[in-house]
């Protein structure tokens, strides 16, 4: 009999599994539809509470909409830690933290008013769309592009250390130049110019009105240029490298330069040996 109920549950469990974490299986597509329709929901009702004139007239409706939604999204949350064959490895993962932190902020707000704000991280959760949708080779150039940036990390490091001390002598440059009276009150805010300007935002809250000022001015502004288009480069070089496969010439035309996961010369057709 014990054995009985334990099968019961066991088969249950799985049931539960295959609609939830069954992405193949026509329930799995439903489920993860329905999911992903809530959630766009969500974020949209969030987003209409922060307009005061909405507020004011439908504010009892948006929030009875949250707390609904909130409700199914902890119920589901309950349901894959239930379901899931390693719980811990859900619970643990980084869709399963998202999953709670998205239901967080409802429950917050009652003891922090405002924080419900909060509830817009529901957008991570959108990424089971690519799941849901068979987007896999978007995981691919996703988890290329994540690699490129990592092996960036240092050479972009180096790089701000440069423009750091670049911003650091200009606005304290621009603050013995133009002084005080000019708006250049102290060296942290003639920094703060530096920056705006350096990176071609340009507030305008502070401006030269010296003609030297005006020719350092022009000096950052060009350097902005450049700066900018640096980490960009950067970036590239080593997404373009992580691409390219360092091998060995193909034995057939000698070419190099193959793509990471080709087994044969795409000029000759020649099998790439061992180092290819």
């Amino acid at each position: 009999m014990a054995s009985s109920s334990r099968d019961s549950v066991d088969t249950w469990r799985h049931q539960i599994d295959v609609v939830i974490f069954g992405h193949d299986t026509p329930a799995g597509k439903t489920f993860d539809v329905v999911l992903l329709v809530a959630i766009l929901l969500s974020i949209l009702n969030v987003m209409l509470e922060s307009v005061v004139s909405l507020q004011a007239d439908y504010g009892g409706v948006i929030l009875v909409v949250e707390w609904c939604l909130t409700v199914l999204f902890t119920f589901e949350y309950l349901l894959r830690i239930y379901s899931a064959p390693k719980r811990l490895s859900y619970i643990f993962s980084f869709l399963g933290i998202v999953d709670l932190v998205s239901i967080a902020p409802t429950y917050l707000s009652l003891f922090a008013p405002g924080s419900q704000a909060l509830s817009t991280v529901r957008a991570l959760r959108l990424l089971r769309v690519f799941r849901v949708l068979k987007l896999v080779d978007f995981l691919r150039e996703a988890e290329e592009l994540t690699t490129a940036l990592r092996n960036s990390v240092r050479k972009i490091i180096v790089f701000l250390g440069a423009v750091v001390t670049m911003t650091v002598i200009m606005g304290s440059l621009m603050y013995l130049v133009e002084g005080q009276e000019n708006g250049f009150t102290s060296i942290p805010r003639s920094v703060y110019w530096a920056v705006v300007t350096m990176t071609t935002v340009g507030y305008g809250d502070i401006a030269p009105h010296t003609v030297l000022g005006q020719f350092i001015a022009t000096i950052v502004m060009i350097l902005g240029y450049g700066i900018i288009a640096v980490p960009t480069g950067i970036v590239s070089a080593d997404l373009v490298q992580g691409r390219i496969h360092k091998a060995a010439l193909c034995e057939g035309c000698g070419a190099s330069a193959h793509d990471k996961d080709a087994d044969f010369c795409k000029h000759c057709g020649n099998p790439l040996g061992e180092n290819s």
